[in-house]
C-alpha cells in the first residue's frame, strides 16, 4: 500500500496495530451493533416519516417531527423526556440552561467529580466576575474531589445525608484534567450510594463525549438529568449545531420553560430546517462513535509504540468516552503536535494554527480542527490549554479509515521533526 507523506516504518507499524487490536475492535463493533439496534427500534416505534423533516419557522408550533425526535433521544438516553433544539448552541450552553432552570437563589449544588471543565468555571462563578454566573445569582457551590480516579463515596454519603443540597453534578469525561473519565458502572454505584441517603436531590450528568461508547447511558442507571452537545457523539458528524437535555419529565418541563417562557415550554422553537440533520445524525451516531473510538485506540497504539509513553488511556484500557490525551511536556512540543493534526485534516490543512484566546477558557488554547462543522469534536480534532503540563486532548474521527490515515500522516510528520 502506497500512501502520500507516510513513513514506511509508520506504515509497517499500522499493520501490526490492525492485528493486535482485532479483539478490541470486535468489542467496539458489538457495542455499535447493540446501540444501532436500540436507535433503529426507537425510529420504528415512533413511526418516523418523511413529513417529520419539514421546516418549521416562526414560532415552530405543532412540529411533530421535533416531538418525535425528542422521544427518540429520551429512549436512547434512558429518560422520560428530552429537549433537543437548535437553540441550544453547545454542551456548555446546555449545562448553563439546565443549571439556571433547576437552581434558585439559596440552593446548593455539589460537583462530586472534582473541578468542572474549564468552560464551566465562569458559568459557575469559580472564575471571572460575570453577573450571570450561578454564584453571582445566589447559588452555593461545593466540590468533592475524586480520590484515585474514583468517587469519594464516604464523603458524598456524609454530605448528602444532611438533605440541604438541591443538585449533584457529575462530569463523565475528564475535561482538561489528568484524571480518568468515569464509567457507567462507577456512575451507577455512586447514584446508588446517593439514593441510600437522599432520595430528593437532583442528579445531573454532563454526558459530553460519552454517548454510545457503552451499552448504557446515565439515564439508565438513575440520573435525573443528562446533558450533551450535538456537535459531539449524538450528532453523528451530521448535525451542524444543537444540544440536548434529557431527563425526568418534571425537570425537562422546568428547563423548557427557562429556554422559552413559562406557559409555552416545549411547544415553541423553530427547527431552522435542521430536523433532517438531527434525525440523520443520531441515526448515524453509533457508527461515528465506533469510528472515533477505533481512531483514538489506533492513535494510542501507534504513539505508545513510537515512544510517546505518557498517554491516557493506554490502547488496551477500557474506554468510556472518545478522548485521548498525550502529555507533551513543553509548549513547543504541544504546538508542533497540534499543527501536525491540523495539517492532516480534510479542511484547512494549510492553516498555520497558533495558541489564541478562546471564549469561556481561562488561558490561550491551541485548536487543531480541520472540520466540516466548526467546533465539532466527533470529527478528528485536537486541542489543549497552552499551560503546564502541556497536555493535548485528541478526539473524534468520522470514519476509521480517514482517521487512520490522518494519524499516520501526523505521526510521520512528528517523527520526521524529531530527527
Amino acid at each position: 500500500m502506497i500512501l502520500d507523506n507516510i513513513r514506511q516504518d509508520v506504515l509497517k507499524l499500522s499493520q501490526e496495530a490492525e492485528a493486535d487490536l482485532k479483539d478490541i475492535f470486535k468489542e467496539i463493533d458489538d457495542i455499535c451493533l447493540y446501540n444501532s439496534n436500540r436507535i433503529l427500534s426507537a425510529f420504528i416505534d415512533n413511526k418516523i416519516e418523511y413529513a417529520d423533516f419539514t421546516d418549521r419557522n416562526g414560532y415552530g408550533i405543532y412540529d411533530s417531527g421535533r416531538e418525535k425526535l425528542e422521544k427518540i433521544f429520551a429512549s436512547i438516553l434512558g429518560t422520560e423526556d428530552a429537549l433537543v433544539r437548535t437553540q441550544i448552541m453547545s454542551g456548555t450552553n446546555a449545562l448553563y440552561l439546565a443549571f439556571s432552570a433547576l437552581l434558585k437563589h439559596g440552593d446548593t449544588m455539589i460537583s462530586i467529580s472534582g473541578k468542572p471543565y474549564d468552560s464551566l468555571l465562569k458559568m459557575v462563578g469559580i472564575a471571572g466576575d460575570s453577573s450571570q454566573s450561578l454564584i453571582a445569582n445566589g447559588v452555593k457551590y461545593e466540590q468533592i474531589d475524586l480520590v484515585d480516579n474514583k468517587f469519594n463515596l464516604e464523603a458524598i454519603k456524609e454530605r448528602l445525608s444532611k438533605n440541604d443540597v438541591k443538585l449533584v453534578e457529575i462530569q463523565r469525561s475528564r475535561g482538561y484534567s489528568s484524571r480518568k473519565s468515569l464509567t457507567i458502572k462507577q456512575i451507577e454505584e455512586c447514584i446508588k450510594v446517593i439514593r441510600s441517603v437522599n432520595t430528593e436531590v437532583i442528579i445531573m450528568v454532563d454526558n459530553c463525549y460519552g454517548e454510545l461508547v457503552e451499552r448504557l447511558e446515565p439515564g439508565h442507571v438513575g440520573a435525573n438529568v443528562v446533558v450533551g452537545s450535538l456537535m459531539k457523539n449524538l450528532g453523528g458528524g451530521i448535525a451542524t449545531t444543537g444540544g440536548y437535555i434529557a431527563g425526568d419529565s418534571k425537570y425537562i418541563e422546568m428547563i423548557a420553560d427557562r429556554l422559552t417562557s413559562p406557559g409555552v415550554g416545549k411547544d415553541l422553537g423553530a427547527n431552522f430546517n435542521q430536523n433532517s440533520n438531527f434525525f440523520k445524525g443520531v441515526f448515524m451516531a453509533p457508527n461515528a462513535v465506533k469510528s472515533a473510538l477505533k481512531t483514538q485506540i489506533f492513535a494510542a497504539y501507534m504513539l505508545e509504540k513510537t515512544g510517546f509513553n505518557d498517554i491516557s488511556p493506554k490502547y488496551n484500557e477500557f474506554r468510556t468516552d472518545i478522548i485521548q490525551i498525550i502529555e507533551l511536556k513543553t509548549k513547543e512540543n504541544l504546538v508542533a503536535f497540534a499543527r501536525s493534526i491540523q495539517a492532516s485534516s480534510p479542511i484547512d490543512s494549510h492553516v498555520y494554527i497558533v495558541p489564541a484566546p478562546m471564549p469561556g477558557y481561562p488561558c490561550d488554547v491551541i485548536m487543531a480542527a480541520g472540520c466540516f462543522t466548526e467546533g465539532s469534536t466527533i470529527e478528528l480534532s485536537a486541542d489543549a490549554p497552552c499551560c503546564e503540563p502541556y497536555t493535548l486532548y485528541m478526539q473524534g474521527g468520522l470514519t476509521y479509515e480517514y482517521g487512520k490515515i490522518s494519524i499516520m500522516k501526523a505521526l510521520s510528520s512528528v517523527l520526521d521533526a524529531k530527527k
